[in-house]
């Protein structure tokens, strides 16, 4: 397969909104995030990169057709809550480029665009003048019945690409799982890493 990766932004990011909605749908939905989500609100969500001038989207395109995608975004400009855990933490959220959403649909993984979509999410963050970038990822109990046989963190790819794991920074996000008729909270914790 031919994957082409292309960082987008402001207004260009317009005419992507329906498939990167259904893209976080559809990715988000499978473990650990077990996610629900509503493609009004998700919709809404991925529209607001777009009045960001400083934040990005990295799409993979296969044929034209949108397979994945990566946000970059300044922390000072993305969700309170990860705002709040590093300020309660002593840390300036301005010093931060957040990388929030890494999605990629099945039949494309495996084939290098992880490392891709952190290369560009990176490249964009020094653009930007930023010296240091996190993550965060949902904490699930190893024990967990929903859990597919044969499930493999990428823990380790992260550390491949340099990332720390913070076990002690951590943030709390709602959302309904499938089945649900509520939302429940759930733990995420943070990677980071110097880009300097």
């Amino acid at each position: 397969m031919s994957i082409a990766i292309e960082t987008v932004t402001g207004a260009a990011l317009l005419p992507h909104v329906p498939a990167l909605s259904r893209l976080r749908a559809e990715v988000f939905a499978e473990w650990p995030y077990l996610y629900d989500a509503d493609p009004a609100e998700e919709a809404k969500y991925m529209a607001h990169y777009a009045d960001d001038p400083r934040a990005a989207i990295v799409l993979a395109k296969d044929g034209g057709e949108v397979v994945g995608a990566a946000s970059a975004q300044p922390m000072a400009s993305t969700h309170p809550e990860v705002r709040a855990a590093f300020l309660e933490a002593g840390l300036d959220p301005g010093e931060w480029c957040y990388f929030g959403e890494s999605v990629l649909r099945a039949p494309w993984r495996g084939q290098g665009v992880g490392v891709r979509f952190f290369e560009a999410r990176e490249a964009h963050a020094r653009a930007l003048g930023f010296a240091k970038a996190c993550f965060c990822a949902v904490i699930r109990n190893a024990n967990d019945p929903r859990k597919p046989a044969g499930y493999a963190p990428l823990d380790a790819f992260w550390r491949r690409r340099g990332y720390l794991h913070q076990p002690t920074l951590t943030c709390l996000f709602r959302w309904r799982e499938h089945g649900d008729s509520f939302e429940t909270p759930h733990l995420l914790s943070f990677w980071t890493k110097s880009l300097a």
